[in-house]
């Protein structure tokens, strides 16, 4: 009888997980049974399509907010600690900007946001922007860029890390101008730097780009202020 319900269960594309589990389930009505044996599997492929959604965001490592201190953090009024930690300012495609030195946890919040957003099934990808801009290069050179820039399009949060701290050619330049200009009020971007608006001319070279990038990335921004001593240089001191 198993062999037949999986291959009715193939041919309704309900997954053969169905079947697994008719053993395991305790119910006293058919309703019941069915309504526990649905709920089993909806929960599988939720965390499947979680699991899959958390892969295609390529972080370095998986973060969280467990642990996660904001002590040193200066949040504006235009925004909520809760507001940050939920991811709700995806929804109005916001953007977060967080700005202090090297070491200071920038990235782990950056990366624990974009976790938070994959577990809400939304669609985020993680870049070194140094990396983000090669990219966008080679994407170029192959004749591939439109199909790239559709990629991205596709995704509701953008994390940049690393801004600021390798300047690109006038190419590269471009190229992430335009990236910022298709997420303007469409997608949320995360931009992690080190280094002041008035700094930023010196890693794209164009007054008129720069101020177009700024004035772009800035309005309906959030601009968080990291200060304290580097984690990692305090982690190290401990050892």
């Amino acid at each position: 009888m198993k062999e037949a319900i999986s291959t009715y269960c193939r041919e309704l594309k309900l997954g053969g997980s169905l079947v697994e589990n008719i053993d395991k389930i305790k119910a006293v009505t058919h309703e019941e049974f069915l309504l526990r044996l649905f709920e089993a599997e909806v929960m599988k492929r939720k965390a499947a399509k979680k699991t899959k959604i958390l892969k295609n965001a390529k972080f370095d490592m998986i973060k969280t907010f467990a642990d996660y201190e904001f002590k040193d953090i200066q949040i504006p009024k235009s925004i909520s600690q809760e507001d940050i930690v939920t991811a709700g300012f995806i929804e109005r495609k916001e953007n977060l900007i967080l700005f202090g030195p090297v070491g200071t946890g920038k990235t782990h919040l950056a990366m624990a946001i974009g976790a938070e957003a994959c577990g809400q099934f939304k669609n985020v990808r993680f870049y070194r922007t140094a990396a983000l801009v090669n990219d966008l290069i080679e994407a170029k050179k192959n004749g591939n860029l439109n199909r790239f820039l559709k990629q991205l399009s596709a995704i509701d949060l953008l994390i940049c890390d690393e801004w600021g701290y390798i300047p690109f050619d006038r190419e590269g330049a471009q190229l992430l101008f335009q990236v910022v200009a298709d997420c303007y009020e469409r997608r949320s971007v995360i931009i992690t730097t080190n280094l002041e608006f008035g700094k930023w001319n010196a890693i794209f070279y164009d007054e008129r780009l720069t101020s177009a990038i700024i004035d772009r990335l800035i309005h309906h921004s959030h601009i968080l202020m990291f200060g304290g001593a580097s984690y990692r240089l305090k982690n190290s001191c401990m050892n």
